[in-house]
């Protein structure tokens, strides 16, 4: 696929850090003008210097709290006039808080589905006309809560559930409009916010995080946690030609945690 997104235009949400750098670096890596938004300036300039350092163009950065329409209709304005076009929509932003039910305050629900289900349906619909256009790809990364939820995320569950109905609601619209729309499954994850939901769950249960990620790992029969590069990688494979054939498909990576058949 070397060279295959030369020319087109890839926006990643969330994408200064964690599996969002990582996938906007593999698209950069195959030629793509890559787009990066995120709330934190600083955290988007560092994150334009590895996604730089992978090749293709110089990412442009947009800067913006996407729980908020107003952001959304600013990252949705400066891709549409600078670029005029959107080939890939990556809906990566999003972080839910973990803990027990009844400790999780009103707004923590608020919280968690204002800036990943409803910043992804907002960016979707704003952004159809140009992915449309160009017989583009959406790629939402959900994660497996979705599928396997449990007590101590139950807003994270709630949030990629409703995230991955809404993605394969879509499906009939996307083969009337040639727009793929696919789902990603991370597992537990290399990143910052692996390492925050390790401290949320070990304040629930009384535990330290290095005993909560050793008792992650053992309970699961893991081999490893995850890296940012292995959903990256999927990514990128599934807005290109040879995934083409992939539609409203979710796929878990998540080295087999997922104890469901599907």
């Amino acid at each position: 696929m070397a060279g295959e997104f030369e020319g087109k235009v890839v926006v990643v949400t969330g994408g200064s850090r964690g599996i969002g750098r990582a996938i906007a670096a593999a698209f950069a890596r195959e030629g793509a003008q890559t787009v990066l938004a995120a709330s934190n300036a600083a955290n988007l300039a560092a994150g334009a210097k590895v996604v730089a350092a992978a090749g293709g163009p110089a990412p442009l950065t947009v800067e913006g709290d996407l729980r908020q329409l107003a952001a959304c209709e600013k990252l949705f304005a400066q891709v549409s006039d600078r670029f005029k076009r959107c080939d890939v929509l990556v809906n990566s932003a999003g972080a839910t808080k973990g803990g027990k039910f009844f400790d999780l305050p009103d707004e923590a629900w608020s919280d968690g589905f204002a800036l990943k289900f409803h910043a992804a349906v907002r960016l979707t619909k704003l952004f159809w006309p140009l992915l449309k256009a160009s017989h583009g790809s959406i790629v939402n990364i959900v994660g497996g809560a979705a599928r396997t939820p449990g007590p101590d995320f139950l807003i994270g569950g709630a949030v990629n559930a409703a995230m991955s109905n809404f993605a394969k609601g879509l499906t009939a619209m996307g083969n009337r409009d040639d727009v793929n729309i696919n789902v990603i499954h991370p597992g537990q994850t290399e990143t910052d916010r692996v390492v925050q939901l390790f401290q949320q769950f070990a304040k629930a249960q009384g535990k330290t995080p290095e005993q909560v990620r050793e008792e992650s790992l053992s309970k699961s029969g893991l081999r490893r946690i995850g890296k940012p590069e292995d959903i990256a990688e999927l990514a990128v494979f599934l807005a290109s030609a040879k995934g083409r054939h992939i539609q409203g498909t979710a796929i878990s990576v998540d080295g087999g945690a997922t104890p469901g058949l599907y």
